[in-house]
């Protein structure tokens, strides 16, 4: 017999060998059929798998995590079916779950996939469900496997195959098709009620611009239709905030071809709304004790050396920039945090000093695969609101919890409600990964964790989502569709002060290593307006909105009027332009709400008579009418309010 601990504590008793799915049948029939996967000592596995020691159990379901991302790679394996049979002559490469449905890299050889074929996919993978295929596990050896992916030709398995040890490696089979996989997997193929494919992309195998580029197809799947139907919908409204789309309509940022792929130019509003928010970043940064810097765009080659990014991200950096002395070289800077180092370094520092916090709006460079561009949110130059501390083991803790209230000035003032602190440990079997010393590492690991647990924040774990230099504490930030968005991170780092012999006289006279805190409440700036426009449907705080107000004469005999009242307002700090066009008045309203100004000021024969404005608010219409200074000190309070709150 085994002992099984459930969540709530409870211990109860089972013969060796009995799965998940047994013991849930022991609780509830119900709770049965629902159950997808199942967490048996922290390590996500199949229900179906046999429990053969002592362990701890926890039932995964659709309202878990793992629950969906299960469904979802058993999808992807079920749309593979569904390829074989149309097409027998298709190759796979790889078909993992992502965060909303899962995708298949595929090679169909002469068949060209379009978006007009999707529909007999899905019609097909709607088939197979109803046949309730289980799905079945197997261990194999490396040499079996081989031969079994030999026989049928496919290049992309056996490659695949190359780096996995022999004892370690397994096949899933449903119905008629077998993939090389770890799992883990649902009980059967029933469970997919729901089905849709999305879109088709190309995707160069492993990644790599000089492999072949494979037909990359996107689906996701849901236990209901109902909740599918909700899914689609939300996506129609997706499409209507993108911010490419809001971008171009704002006038705030665009990308040329002759400039470079995922290189954005920011256009005058764009670059007044960045302004805003850098100004903002700024004011709170000077209030809690730090101080700007400013470095170069490039580095010697040997800075990026013996911090360890060449080692990490020399494959995805620009090529190097080579001077006329040999053997000199420089790289467009990848990460900031290197510069602040040399900065440090650059005096005798005492204990007294410390801390010492830089912040610089730093622009960084990575080459991303142009298949991967998008937008704003993933671009190959980028500006992030950097800082790094500099201070003592003791006081890493209470410095940490500072920046973690600065984060939350930040979502606040931005309105983004919902989030989680994501505690990003390494990972437990593969140190590789990761420089410096274990004992550092725990060190680091813990105070994070502490910290957190002081702030009384909502937690979950991640192991293997560390940075390679040390842990960290990742935000992820629920947008008004629900979507997840990592924004803003605080990473603790023992490992670059050593790298870089940064030293610090104690109270003692003698010589000892800072503790280094990296963080970034924007995280890129590119990205967070991005995620702000896609948030706000491009309805940014009034006190972020690069025009406030348009201001509407009647006529153009109101012209002058309406540039006396701008002049006014302008005198009260807030922004707007008056709208001069020869066009009828509605017609401007009409400009002015697809433009998403937040306030219209119209101004005719009464409005110039009684020294008062007629307002109009944008999505919410007619707002009566003020004085000029009244509406001042109302848009000034408003504002107000929506900063004025505890750091």
């Amino acid at each position: 017999m085994i002992k099984i601990t459930l969540p709530d504590g409870s211990i109860r008793e089972y013969e060796k060998g009995t799965s998940a799915l047994d013991v849930a049948k022991s609780i509830s029939e119900g709770l049965a059929r629902n159950v997808l996967a199942a967490k048996v000592n922290g390590e996500v596995r199949d229900a179906f798998r046999g429990i053969e020691e002592d362990s701890s159990l926890q039932l995964l379901t659709w309202n878990d995590e793992e629950g969906k991302s299960t469904m979802w790679h058993s999808s992807a394996h079920l749309m593979a079916e569904a390829l074989q049979e149309l097409y027998p002559d298709i190759k796979f490469g790889i078909g993992p779950p992502i965060e909303n449905g899962f995708y298949y890299d595929v090679d169909a050889g002469d068949t060209v996939i379009t978006d007009s074929d999707l529909p007999k996919i899905e019609q097909k993978m709607k088939e197979l469900t109803k046949q309730k295929s289980q799905y079945i596990r197997e261990e194999i050896s490396k040499a079996d496997a081989i031969s079994y992916f030999k026989d049928k030709g496919d290049e992309y398995k056996l490659e695949l195959l190359e780096g996995l040890e022999d004892g370690t490696i397994t096949f899933y089979q449903q119905g008629n098709f077998t993939d090389l996989c770890r799992g883990p997997h649902i009980p059967n193929t029933s469970y997919i009620k729901a089905i849709k494919l999305l879109s088709l992309a190309g995707a160069y195998w492993r990644g790599n611009e000089k492999n072949k580029q494979l037909t990359r197809i996107y689906g996701i799947t849901f236990p209901k239709q109902k909740e599918l139907t909700e899914y689609l919908e939300l996506l129609e409204e997706a499409k209507k905030r993108d911010h490419r789309k809001i971008g171009k309509e704002m006038g705030l940022f665009t990308f040329s071809q002759k400039v470079g792929q995922g290189l954005p130019l920011w256009l005058p509003k764009g670059a007044m709304l960045r302004e805003k928010l850098e100004n903002f970043m700024r004011k709170a940064q000077v209030a809690a004790g730090y101080l700007p810097v400013v470095t170069p765009h490039i580095g010697n080659k040997e800075l990026y050396v013996t911090s360890g990014h060449y080692e990490k991200y020399g494959e995805d950096s620009f090529q190097a920039i080579k001077t006329p002395n040999e053997n000199e070289e420089f790289f467009l800077k990848p990460m900031n945090c290197p510069h602040h180092c040399e900065i440090y370094k650059s005096e005798p520092r005492s204990y007294k000093d410390l801390p010492i916090r830089y912040a610089e709006f730093g622009t960084v460079y990575r080459y991303e695969q142009s298949g991967e561009l998008h937008g704003l949110t993933r671009v190959r130059g980028f500006t992030q609101d950097d800082a790094h501390l500099f201070c003592t083991a003791d006081q890493v803790e209470e410095e940490f919890k500072k920046v973690i209230d600065l984060v939350l000035y930040v979502f606040k003032a931005l309105d983004f409600k919902e989030y989680t602190a994501q505690i990003s440990l390494r990972d437990k079997n593969d140190r590789n990964k990761y420089i410096g010393e274990d004992a550092n590492w725990e060190k680091a690991e813990q105070a994070i964790i502490n910290a957190a647990a002081d702030k009384h924040l909502n937690t979950v774990v991640e192991y293997g989502e560390a940075a390679f230099y040390g842990p960290k504490l990742d935000f992820m930030v629920k947008d008004a569709l629900g979507r997840k968005w990592q924004l803003g991170t605080i990473q603790v780092d023992y490992n670059l002060p050593e790298r870089f012999e940064l030293e610090y006289t104690g109270s003692d006279d003698q010589k000892h290593r800072p503790v280094m805190i990296h963080r970034a409440p924007f995280g890129s700036l590119e990205r967070f307006v991005a995620v702000l426009i896609e948030h706000c449907a491009g309805n940014f705080p009034l006190w972020l909105t690069p025009n406030q107000l348009a201001i509407l004469p009647l006529s153009e005999k109101y012209n002058e009027k309406c540039k006396e009242v701008l002049k006014l307002l302008n005198n009260y700090d807030i922004r707007g332009f008056v709208d001069d066009r020869n066009e009828k008045v509605g017609k401007k309203i009409r400009d002015a709400e697809v433009s998403k100004v937040p306030y219209m000021l119209i101004i005719g024969d009464k409005e110039v008579q009684n020294g008062t404005v007629s307002i109009r608010k944008h999505g919410e219409g007619d707002q009566g009418v003020m004085k000029v200074e009244e509406f001042a000190q109302h848009l000034n309070k408003e504002i107000e309010d929506l900063l004025t709150f505890n750091q």
